[in-house]
């Protein structure tokens, strides 16, 4: 994908998600959204001050020195538009991820890769889990920085630590998002890099 396609589309889907999120409660904080949504706290803040630049959320002040974020009717209309756009865009990008996992696998299979492990436990990581199903590939561990001891498919989502003591062929950085964070845990943690898929 083109850099500066890529770039609008993370920036409209996490415009997305900060409108729906704040459509539930107005009175979260950004630290929670932070968390929630696995962006940075600096990026949420950037993120919620361009909404309100836009006019899609107004913030109040609310006692003891905290903010609520109203939705306003225009930011309704942009949260249904990104949506729309975003459910088009999903079918494409199914479509894509799928052939695009389905070459990587064949490639794997040809150098006799045999074990494999998920790093990123996202939408990616669901379609990537759905194409293995046609590979002799076994899936040894799903693991996350944030979503540790929740569940994936028939796998406990793990830490990256635990990839320490497991055996595997590679890594596949199943993220759109946190593909370059989890690269860098990866790194930390010692995995080589010739191990870890895509290569950067």
């Amino acid at each position: 994908m083109n850099k500066g396609i890529e770039r609008d589309f993370k920036d409209s889907y996490t415009s997305l998600l900060l409108l729906d999120e704040l459509s539930r409660n107005g009175e979260v904080t950004q630290r929670d959204l932070s968390k929630r949504l696995g962006i940075a706290l600096g990026l949420v803040n950037s993120y919620i001050k361009n909404l309100a630049l836009k006019g899609y959320i107004t913030i109040a002040d609310i006692p003891p020195k905290r903010y609520a974020y109203l939705i306003t009717p225009k930011g309704f209309i942009e949260k249904s538009r990104l949506a729309f756009q975003h459910l088009h865009n999903f079918n494409n990008l199914y479509r894509i991820a799928r052939q695009d996992f389905q070459t990587l696998f064949h490639s794997l299979n040809r150098y006799n890769v045999k074990k494999i492990a998920f790093c990123g436990a996202d939408e990616v990581a669901e379609i990537a889990y759905i194409t293995l199903q046609e590979f002799d590939i076994e899936l040894v561990a799903v693991v996350d920085k944030e979503k540790s001891n929740k569940s994936f498919f028939s796998h406990s989502v793990r830490p990256l630590s635990d990839l320490r003591d497991m055996t595997f062929d590679r890594v596949l950085i199943t993220s759109f998002s946190k593909g370059e964070d989890l690269r860098t845990g990866l790194l930390n943690i010692g995995v080589p890099a010739e191990k870890i898929l895509p290569r950067s």
